[in-house]
């Protein structure tokens, strides 16, 4: 086998890498030629492509591990500044780094992307080649499975966990019976903000793949702007971005949008892969109380109990998703720190911050919003029919 580095997803306009990813909508071809074709993921904004392409005997391609050189820590939502800053203070260098990941997505889903586990074995181990003919600091897999993980940890990765929420599907038969297996005070409080955004006068219309239109994506997008221009910073992504992934992976996308006498106010944009549903964009044109819950969490709850859809990730971090439903799951990042005194103070500190984040999930377990009777049924994503 042998693995060659690939700068650009246009010199192999004929590989797709699909079947070996578990229909993952953040690693699909369509997502990440959209991000280079459109310069969202370039050397211009600090992720300059930087792929491993491992091919067999017969000069085909065997696996994939979607990396890019970054100049910066933006974007990745794994926080790594800390590492950077103490880098500096010894008058080293951090950037470049070499990150595998799906661009700008806390998503967990393949990294080592190929036909069987030794391929995954030789990428994770000539990515660490590269880093040291390329002379980078570190490596970072960002939201890695379970199975990759372990590749990566028998390969001399460091493992890093942090926690999202997520929300599954206990088979249940409407969203009703989803509030009933809540506590009673959760169950209030969701019908209470509910009832808030009706009372604005508030619908809302789900669209999905060839159901959304120019002028659908097109408000989308300024509502997406303005959750940045809120926080005075600019905009990832771009909106050609969104119109050549709506043009090559439709199905994947799920617009829930906030209307007032059918005039769109607010919108949030879902994708779907694999009989997951993912909330990722949001954006609004005014503020309406409770509407951002109701639009990105209780909307797209919703929508999973009536298409069966196991398992809703909320995106990152948000102790807040806790009272709707969602549950902490741990997620995972891999690490390969090139200078060896600093893997080893870092190995330190991971273990150090491994203990409290445990710590942090049996206080989270602890406050789980259902019944005692529900919590002990709920089931795994992986146990319900597609």
């Amino acid at each position: 086998m042998q693995v060659e580095l690939l700068h650009s997803l246009a010199d192999l306009p004929d590989f797709d890498w699909r079947a070996w990813s578990d229909d993952n909508p953040f690693i699909s071809p369509a997502f990440l030629r959209a991000m280079e074709n459109t310069g969202c993921t370039s050397e211009g904004t600090g992720w300059q492509p930087c792929h491993l392409i491992l091919y067999d005997q017969h000069r085909q391609p065997a696996g994939f591990m979607p990396m890019y050189l970054k100049t910066h820590s933006q974007g990745e939502f794994v926080f790594d500044m800390a590492w950077a800053r103490a880098f500096d203070q010894y008058g080293l260098e951090y950037y470049p780094k070499l990150l595998c990941a799906a661009p700008f997505s806390p998503v967990t889903g393949p990294r080592l992307i190929a036909r069987n586990a030794q391929a995954r074995q030789v990428l994770a181990r000539a990515a660490i080649e590269v880093a040291r003919r390329l002379q980078v600091s570190s490596i970072h897999v960002l939201f890695p499975e379970q199975d990759d993980l372990s590749v990566l940890r028998e390969s001399g990765y460091m493992v890093r966990e942090s926690v999202q929420f997520h929300w599954n599907n206990a088979g249940y038969a409407d969203f009703d019976a989803f509030l009933a297996s809540l506590t009673y005070d959760k169950r209030k409080k969701i019908r209470q903000e509910a009832r808030k955004v009706a009372q604005a006068d508030i619908t809302f219309e789900y669209k999905r793949g060839n159901q959304i239109t120019a002028e659908d994506l097109s408000f989308f997008f300024s509502c997406y702007c303005n959750t940045y221009y809120e926080r005075g910073r600019q905009p990832y992504l771009s909106e050609a971005f969104f119109s050549q992934l709506l043009q090559h992976a439709p199905d994947s996308l799920l617009l829930v949008i906030a209307q007032r006498q059918a005039a769109p106010v607010a919108c949030a944009m879902n994708m779907i892969g694999n009989n997951k549903m993912y909330g990722r964009y949001w954006g609004a044109h005014e503020y309406i109380p409770g509407l951002h819950f109701e639009t990105c969490y209780m909307q797209g709850i919703r929508y999973c109990i009536d298409h069966g859809i196991a398992l809703f990730e909320g995106g990152a971090q948000g102790e807040h998703k806790l009272s709707r439903g969602l549950l902490p799951q741990t997620t995972y990042s891999a690490h390969w720190i090139a200078r060896p005194e600093f893997a080893d103070a870092i190995h330190r500190f991971l273990d150090e911050e491994t203990v409290h984040v445990q710590a942090y999930l049996d206080e989270l377990h602890e406050h789980s919003p259902f019944r005692k009777t529900d919590s002990a049924q709920i089931r795994p994503a992986s146990s319900l029919p597609e």
